[in-house]
């Protein structure tokens, strides 16, 4: 027979600290691994004791290096910004495409190095309003010194 639910506020200050002395869980369940060697853990919400979020954190590779690099992935979900943590085949894949990036951004710009002449770039041109304050007549360059006659 099943425990009928009380609703007199003894009892269920009585069912809350009893509730209240279990253990908690203080480490946290495994959840996986970057290539940087960083090691991800979360304690799992529990709303029945009032925890509504879930506890995310790391563990860095160097264990006194916290401010090293996390891949864009792992960081959205220690965020909160994604339930479920990143695979190893979508870290894989994202991997490929930041190393193809690298490489067409390389290939571009050794095609594009050659063709650099430091004679075929423009000049800066000195005018009124290009490279230099523009100059009144009107106000002093120097204070106490009266301007240059042109």
């Amino acid at each position: 027979m099943a425990n009928k639910p009380t609703r007199d506020v003894i009892g269920i200050i009585f069912q809350n600290f009893w509730k209240s002395l279990r253990p908690r869980q203080f480490r946290g369940d495994y959840i996986g691994e970057d290539y940087f060697g960083n090691k991800y853990y979360e304690i799992p919400a529990n709303p029945s004791i009032g925890k509504r979020k879930p506890s995310r954190w790391f563990e860095p590779a160097d264990k006194d290096a916290f401010d090293q690099e996390l891949t864009a992935e792992w960081e959205a979900w220690l965020r909160g910004r994604r339930e479920e943590p990143p695979t190893r085949e979508e870290l894989v894949k994202n991997l490929q495409i930041m190393d193809m990036k690298k490489r067409n951004a390389a290939e571009l710009e050794a095609t594009y190095a050659k063709g650099k002449d430091d004679k075929a770039l423009p000049k800066q041109v000195e005018g009124p309003t290009i490279g230099t304050f523009p100059k009144y007549k009107e106000y002093e360059f120097i204070p106490g010194k009266e301007p240059p006659e042109k």
